[in-house]
């Protein structure tokens, strides 16, 4: 690839054009010039392209090398015998906070960690997924600073959200020492940037990645099924989640059921690019596989390691090793 090269030319005619956007905001957040904006869920140009090529350099759907990123993350290239990437252990965790599991995605795991990485002083902010406070559903990136932000961001979005967005006002602000939680596309593009030595990302200093086999438009399965079709005013939706199936949860204690047959329909064309279901160049990945009340852990690195063991010291998260005839781990190795 050029050293320098357009947007149009770049990431304009191979990602965007051709309806390949992860919609992770890499591009945007990257740009030093201010050349792109966030448009209906993809970069746009909105003024002159400078030609610095960082763009194309950082985004996840352009010109990736897995080898190179791996050997980055962890020293070396993964295995034929690890089939969803390098870890140290798996195990099936649970936070202890009856409270935070009342609002948290199943075993609230990913909560539980940002919490006590923040209590501990490892962090002192968090990168994640908030949603809208006047479009219900609608997924935004947060700079949460609070153990109280952490909290009220928890729980999945099953549209797509740019955090990585959220990196400049991390920067603009001098934070330190930051947590970023993210799907598999948006880890790769973080690791691309520190694999590029890039400030931005200088003080990124723990990745969870969440796993995800792809994510679905917000006016496609929220405003034309959940609101159209189903008849759910989307400010009534309490949780979502998929279990073989999409559980729509209302508020009024009733639930509604989607098949991933029909949610298929409204599914991101450029998420059938990924290869990436268990984020595999995080320090942690965490997942619902089919699990009720737990999450399901891959530690990966040292970082993680250590994040994963303190919590479990402190008492904020159990967590069980994973047997090798467990069916999470079975669905695992499949997806």
């Amino acid at each position: 690839m050029k050293s320098k090269t357009s947007f149009e030319d770049s990431l304009g005619k191979s990602v965007v054009l051709t309806g390949n956007c992860a919609g992770c905001g890499a591009c945007i957040a990257m740009c030093p010039y201010g050349c792109l904006e966030w448009l209906e869920g993809k970069p746009n140009l909105c003024k002159k392209c400078e030609s610095c090529g960082f763009c194309a350099r950082v985004c996840p759907r352009y010109s990736s090398s897995t080898s190179k990123l791996e050997t980055f993350v962890f020293g070396r290239e993964r295995k034929s015998e690890e089939p969803f990437g390098i870890y140290q252990e798996v195990c099936v965790a649970r936070a202890t906070d009856t409270n935070m599991l009342k609002v948290c995605q199943d075993g609230g795991a990913v909560t539980a960690l940002l919490l006590h990485a923040f209590k501990c002083q490892f962090i002192d902010g968090a990168v994640v997924s908030g949603v809208d406070r006047k479009k219900p559903l609608y997924p935004v990136a947060k700079l949460a600073l609070t153990p109280e932000e952490i909290l009220r961001c928890s729980g999945t979005r099953y549209s797509c959200s740019p955090n990585l967005l959220a990196l400049a006002e991390a920067l603009k602000q001098e934070r330190t020492s930051l947590a970023f939680v993210g799907t598999p596309c948006q880890i790769q593009a973080v690791r691309k940037m520190q694999m590029l030595g890039l400030r931005l990302v200088a003080h990124v200093k723990l990745l969870i990645g969440l796993m995800c086999t792809e994510c679905f438009s917000y006016e496609g399965l929220m405003e034309k099924h959940i609101g159209k079709k189903l008849g759910v005013d989307l400010r009534e939706v309490k949780s979502m989640n998929i279990k073989g199936k999409i559980i729509v949860t209302l508020k009024s204690g009733g639930s509604r059921i989607i098949p991933l047959s029909e949610a298929k329909e409204y599914a991101q064309k450029g998420c059938a690019l990924c290869s990436d279901f268990s984020s595999e160049l995080a320090d942690v990945s965490a997942g619902g596989l089919g699990l009720e009340g737990s999450t399901f852990i891959v530690i990966r690195t040292k970082e993680g390691k250590n994040l994963v063991k303190s919590a479990k010291k402190e008492g904020v998260l159990i967590a069980k090793p994973v047997k090798k005839d467990e069916p999470a781990l079975n669905l695992l190795v499949r997806l």
